[in-house]
C-alpha cells in the first residue's frame, strides 16, 4: 500500500517500490555491507539479464497508516562484526527515509543471508 501524504495543493502518493529502493540505497552505503540478497529470485535474475541495476533487490517495505516495517536481506563481509554492521544499517536506514521520505520505521528487520570474502582484506 503506497504512503499517502496530504498538502495543501493535493495529495501525494510513494510507492513502496520508491520506499524500499531509498532503503537499499541507505543500507548499500553501510560500512561492511557488499550486497543485498535477493529475495524474489525471478523478477531480480530478469533485471540482472537486462542490464539493470535494481537498487531496491533485498528489501521488503510494509506500511500500515504512517509507520512502516522494512525487512532488508543482506550480504556481509567476512571479518567484520556482524551485530555493529546490522546496526549500523539499521539506523541509516531509519535516519534516511525518515529526512527522504518523512517515514517513520518501526522496526527495521535485518536477516543476514550471508558472507563474502571481499579481496580487500
Amino acid at each position: 500500500m503506497p504512503k499517502m501524504m496530504e498538502t495543501e495543493f493535493g495529495q501525494i502518493f510513494i510507492a513502496d517500490e520508491v520506499i524500499a529502493t531509498v532503503a537499499g540505497m541507505a543500507a548499500m552505503d553501510s560500512y561492511g555491507l557488499v550486497g543485498m540478497a535477493s529475495r524474489r529470485q525471478v523478477k531480480d535474475s530478469l533485471s540482472e539479464w537486462l542490464g539493470r541495476d535494481n537498487p531496491g533487490r533485498g528489501v521488503e517495505v510494509h506500511m500500515s497508516g504512517d509507520e512502516g516495517t522494512v525487512e532488508l536481506y543482506i550480504i556481509v563481509s567476512y571479518g567484520i562484526n556482524i551485530y555493529e554492521v546490522a546496526q549500523n544499517v539499521r539506523e541509516k536506514v531509519r535516519y534516511v527515509l525518515n529526512r527522504a521520505v518523512g517515514i517513520d520505521v518501526g522496526r527495521v528487520n535485518i536477516y543476514v543471508q550471508g558472507v563474502k570474502i571481499t579481496a580487500e582484506r
